[in-house]
């Protein structure tokens, strides 16, 4: 047995203390015999957290980073696109079009969703949010706002960049890509009784800020007894703490290619503004 050699060990002077540890460790199984409790094992002393200097009085904290920093209000001036991002045939907005209050303040016909009445709800937010033009809900810091007209086209953008909150803004675009799947095709009627069947796709942007989410919207019906179709880009684009968010379209469509160019030149300049740059002219 160790136990004597034991007891005579920790009979010695202190500076022999080591040696009746490790002979301690002498009886075990040997699976832990590679490693001790005590301080002075490098395993234990690898394990052991540095002294948190970090946490002295006085000492500074981490500079956050400055894509995730509050937007100002002269900076979210600063990040908006302007016509010679999206082409010559656009133009400063002359204001809303018609088409806004005729069709997109309508009321979900929830005999479309007989098994999910929540999906109704949903689809309403959608409409909502379109109507009140705040899909990524609403804005917990500065904001500003601008808008364009294609005449040649008869369409209209409406372009947004504002501070929100990651988290928020995170779980808005998880909803709205859950849409096309809740929503994918429903009746809507407006103020005058015009019916319209609503349709909501899954649209594609350019890879471009943190995260993204695209969608188009399509209602086609009657408008005061003529045929009409409102076909409407949504995209929204986070970038930090703050997102750029549009609507392009109009009752003869949408350019696409518009919505792409507005969201990779925004997002380029939303970027440059909070890391405290001066936005890169647009290239030709």
């Amino acid at each position: 047995m160790n136990r004597p050699s034991c007891l005579l060990a920790s009979a010695l002077t202190a500076g022999m203390l080591l040696s009746t540890a490790a002979c301690s460790t002498d009886g075990g199984d040997g699976g832990g015999s590679g490693r001790t409790d005590s301080p002075a094992s490098p395993a234990s002393a690898s394990t052991v957290p540095a002294s948190p200097v970090a946490e002295e009085p006085g000492a500074a904290s981490p500079s956050p980073s400055p894509s995730v920093r509050t937007l100002t209000k002269a900076e979210a001036q600063t990040a908006l696109i302007t016509n010679s991002d999206l082409g010559s045939q656009w133009d400063e907005s002359q204001g809303v079009a018609a088409w806004h209050d005729a069709l997109l303040k309508s009321k979900v016909d929830e005999a479309d969703f007989v098994t999910d009445k929540a999906n109704a709800e949903q689809c309403q937010k959608l409409l909502d949010g379109l109507y009140s033009e705040d899909l990524l809900g609403k804005p917990q810091g500065a904001s500003a706002v601008t808008g364009f007209d294609d005449s040649d086209n008869d369409a209209q953008m409406r372009y947004e960049v504002a501070s929100y909150g990651k988290s928020s803004l995170d779980s808005q675009l998880k909803w709205l890509k859950t849409l096309p799947d809740i929503c994918d095709q429903f009746t809507a009627v407006n103020g005058k009784g015009d019916r319209q069947t609503v349709q909501v796709v899954s649209t594609h942007l350019p890879d471009v800020g943190d995260a993204r989410q695209g969608l188009q919207v399509t209602m086609s019906g009657e408008l005061e007894g003529d045929p009409e179709t409102l076909t409407l880009d949504f995209a929204a684009v986070r970038v930090g703490d703050s997102a750029l968010s549009l609507t392009n379209g109009g009752l003869s469509g949408t350019e696409h290619q518009s919505t792409e160019q507005a969201v990779k030149a925004g997002a380029s300049r939303l970027k440059d503004v909070l890391a405290g740059k001066s936005p890169a002219p647009t290239q030709g």
